[in-house]
């Protein structure tokens, strides 16, 4: 029975060890790492052959300036696949059902993105804030609204 209404988001230990870190450190200790041999194992080349593919889907509809953020977004998404199917077997931890992991992902990713966003097109950037052909007495409300829905942006995705 749960103590009071906010203990379900409180992050659960196993003899004193947060499940959170042990299920954030094992889909990378699973992976295998590269060696130095000439001919490398069926794992490694199936591991490699899967992130090429899963990279070249993923950058298929961007131009060439999205290219840049490969890296990080095929990263995000094997972590994340790998933790979410680690959640999958009986009596284990997801990790992804903690706000905290959510938001760690969410904030500086959404910062980023308004932050790239206002120093290479200005204008474009900020003219999402009002909407075209909006009365002019409305314009101060509408300003202040889609403000406050760009900064809870992270919150709510």
């Amino acid at each position: 029975m749960m103590a009071n209404f906010f203990s379900q988001f409180e992050s659960p230990s196993y003899m004193g060890v947060p499940l959170i870190a042990i299920a954030i450190v094992l889909p990378w200790i699973l992976f295998p790492t590269p060696s130095s041999q000439w001919i490398n194992s069926r794992l490694i080349t199936i591991q490699g052959w899967f992130i090429n593919r899963f990279t070249n889907q993923l950058m298929l509809p961007l131009n060439m300036g999205g290219h840049k953020w490969a890296l990080l977004l095929t990263s995000l998404m094997i972590f994340l696949f790998s933790i979410n199917m680690l959640g999958l077997l009986p009596y284990t931890f997801t990790p992804t059902t903690q706000l905290s992991l959510n938001m760690g992902f969410a904030v500086p990713l959404w910062l980023a993105t308004v932050i790239i966003g206002m120093r290479n097109q200005p204008t474009i950037a900020l003219g999402h804030l009002l909407p075209e052909g909006t009365p002019i007495p409305l314009i101060p409300v509408l300003i202040i609204i889609e403000t406050i829905s760009l900064f809870i942006r992270p919150l709510a995705l």
